[in-house]
């Protein structure tokens, strides 16, 4: 093993008073350079010796010191990780994480004092299209300090001139609706020069696309620095030349140990929260005790977009930190078909009913006045009618129906095989949000109290909503929710909220996170309801590349309204709303049909609909491009689904091999020789030789299974 290392790990002089350290992936393709030239910690990334990430800086600032320049690499050690893990709530079930993981220490140069020299670790773990990185902090002389305050970070991204951008900002602090933001709710730009200053000036939020492409004025050979060249412009960001790759950056691992963070404006470095989020309370840096740890940065890169929509990174290098629901050893029924125990880190545990299924949810075309106990009886009916598992219930149910009639309608939702999820506001003074039930969640005794009764009548899961800020302290109330929600068996969707990093595997009880501009919209809009089939064909390449997505709806009404038949229309296909199921990745799936349409769609779609799952086994990107279209593949069970949606006002005719799946019906639009659609047609996949050719109409969509 020792041998091994000593091929994969290079520790040079690579100039008078400079080291430098080379971390190649098991297949030896993408490869990290770390070096200390000119006392300013760097790290650089390529793919088969094209350039990811030009040399960035590394280091931090922090109570005890400043640790972004003086410094010099003094050691490293190496090992290699080979695991395997189950999960359930992500694109794949089974995960073999492989990768090359080396510590890097750094030390600062004080020749006058050496015995105050400050020391800090950058650990690496490189995979074969992936690069997590975090910072290891140790306690300093004589044992101190043993906690610490991290102001900044001096982590930077660099990437080459040529770049463009698929990001969305940060926005300010308390404004929009209620002043609950940011909340992850803006909309995304498409191929975007990266040196255009945000909308907001707050930089971006993760997860951030970039597409790295070359410049036709310039050469690779004669752009590109070379092994041991002194580095003139300062940092964080040299300029060079780009290749054709795609780069996907985000973070994972945030827990209440640490707050969230975002990218800043071009250059790009890591920015931590603005100090007005959740009302100006809490910090808007990171208190950690020593010997203490930085989450993962993570950075996946790829020739291809398949790396970026298949990584499964966010959960590789995180731990779960609690067993699901107190460890079982048995198996259970969940979605109405047998699943066996997951083991994950020595423990077995069992999955309840509610984690992995479909909802029904009348606010989303019918609004608060469908709070109510009849109404709502109406979607618990279409839920049982489409055996779907649950039915939830949104905002004001506690003054609308009250909570003696929501423990009648629990009671009522279980004889007919259904389980209701319930509405929270997350809190009641960091923004002014007025839904209730508000109070339940922002203390532990309300929590425990909420939590013992909600199990008491047989609610399964809750939506929390309006977080809106990554401050520790923010960090530290989700986590609250999730711990005491999975103490009495029940599962977490948030809404109004961050972004997920890695907690589909730390938290087992977490199932998806809204964070998004999402379905409520297309009812609130017609612009948004315009943007929608550009909105869905750029989540699988980002946000839902790195975390569970409550998109919040396949919607089937043709017009936003209770009577289907006033307000704006909705823009996209029948099965444009169909395929969105696939191409958008959560366990907890809402289905938005409404009573009404039992008796509006044809029973090719209602059987269909019926039959839609929600967990995957295995995911494979086939093609598209970010915000134009996307072909995506999952396996559930032995079944292959192929799905596509085009986002794009004319249609387009794909060629595409599917030898590798077992698929025999096509489910796509039926167009009239004018293109205008007429339904939806039914029909036998044609291969030849492999390939079909697929046709998906403007905001349409395609199911092949």
């Amino acid at each position: 093993m020792r041998k091994l290392w000593m091929i994969v790990l290079l520790l040079a002089s690579v100039s008078a008073g400079a080291r430098e350290v080379t971390i190649a992936s098991p297949n030896g393709k993408l490869v990290v350079t770390v070096s200390d030239e000119g006392g300013q910690p760097t790290y650089a990334v390529s793919l088969e010796g094209q350039t990811a990430l030009l040399p960035s800086a590394l280091g931090f600032k922090a109570d005890f010191g400043d640790l972004t320049h003086d410094l010099a690499i003094t050691r490293t050690s190496a090992e290699r990780i080979d695991r395997t893990y189950e999960m359930w709530q992500v694109k794949q079930s089974h995960m073999h994480y492989v990768a090359q993981q080396v510590n890097v220490e750094f030390e600062t140069t004080n020749l006058k004092s050496p015995t105050s020299n400050l020391k800090f670790s950058v650990q690496f773990s490189v995979s074969d299209n992936d690069v997590a990185f975090r910072y290891l902090i140790p306690r300093q002389a004589n044992d101190n300090p043993k906690s610490a305050v991290i102001f900044s970070e001096a982590t930077a991204f660099c990437l080459p001139q040529g770049t463009t951008t698929f990001l969305t900002p940060q926005s300010d602090a308390m404004i929009g609706w209620e002043r609950t933001k940011p909340s992850y709710e803006e909309e995304y730009k498409a191929d975007a020069p990266m040196e255009v200053r945000s909308q907001y000036g707050h930089g971006y939020t993760f997860p951030c696309l970039f597409r790295l492409t070359p410049s036709p004025s310039l050469s690779r050979e004669g752009s590109g620095q070379t092994q041991g060249q002194k580095l003139s412009t300062p940092l964080p960001c040299r300029e060079g030349l780009g290749e054709s790759l795609w780069v996907l950056i985000s973070e994972t691992g945030v827990s209440s140990a640490y707050c969230g963070s975002h990218l800043s404006d071009y250059p790009y470095t890591i920015a931590y929260p603005m100090h007005g989020e959740n009302n100006g309370r809490g910090d808007a840096y990171a208190g950690i005790p020593l010997p203490g740890s930085t989450p993962w940065r993570t950075i996946t890169v790829g020739h291809t977009l398949k790396p970026i929509v298949e990584t499964t990174i966010p959960y590789d290098v995180v731990d779960p930190l609690y067993p699901l629901f107190g460890t079982k050893e048995t198996a259970v029924e969940a979605n109405s078909s047998k699943a066996t125990g997951r083991r994950e880190s020595g423990n077995l545990f069992t999955l309840p009913s509610t984690l992995n299924n479909r909802y029904t949810w009348s606010w989303l075309i019918w609004q608060d006045n469908s709070i109510n106990y009849d109404d709502q009886v109406r979607f618990i009916d279409l839920a049982a009618a489409m055996g779907y598992e649950s039915c939830l219930v949104d905002n004001w149910w506690d003054q609308n129906i009250g909570r003696e009639r929501i423990a009648e309608l629990s009671r009522y939702a279980q004889s007919k095989g259904v389980s209701l999820m319930l509405w929270y506001n997350s809190n009641g003074f960091e923004n002014d949000a007025p839904q209730t039930p508000r109070d339940c969640m922002s203390t532990a005794i309300a929590r425990d109290r909420e939590m013992a009764w909600l199990q008491s009548i047989g609610v399964k899961g809750i939506k929390v909503d309006f977080f809106g800020g990554d401050k520790q302290e923010t960090m530290r109330l989700y986590e609250d929710i999730l711990y005491d929600a999975n103490r009495y068996g029940i599962c977490c969707i948030f809404h109004g909220c961050t972004l997920p990093r890695g907690w589909e595997k730390m938290y087992p009880n977490y199932v998806a996170s809204e964070a998004v501009l999402a379905s409520e919209n297309v009812y609130f809009s017609e612009g948004a309801a315009i943007r929608e089939p550009f909105d869905l064909t750029m989540h699988p390449f980002c946000r839902n590349a790195v975390g569970a997505m409550d998109w919040g709806g396949v919607i089937m009404n043709r017009y936003m309204s209770r009577d289907n038949r006033s307000r704006h229309t909705r823009k996209t296909t029948d099965m444009f709303e169909i395929a969105s199921a696939f191409t958008n990745q959560t366990a907890v799936q809402c289905i938005a049909m409404q009573p009404n349409n039992l008796d509006e769609l044809s029973s090719v779609l209602l059987d269909f609909l019926r039959v839609i799952p929600t967990t995957w086994d295995e995911t494979r990107f086939i093609d598209g491009y970010p915000g134009r279209y996307v072909v995506l593949a999952r396996r559930h069970g032995s079944q292959w689904y192929v799905a596509g949606l085009n986002a794009q006002k004319e249609a387009i005719t794909l060629t595409l091999d599917l030898s590798d799946f077992a698929l025999t019906t096509v489910l796509a639009d039926q167009a009239d020789r004018q293109g205008h659609v007429t339904g939806v047609s039914q029909s036998p996949l044609k291969l030849k030789k492999g390939k079909a050719r697929l046709t998906i109409q403007p905001n349409g969509g395609v199911v092949v299974y």
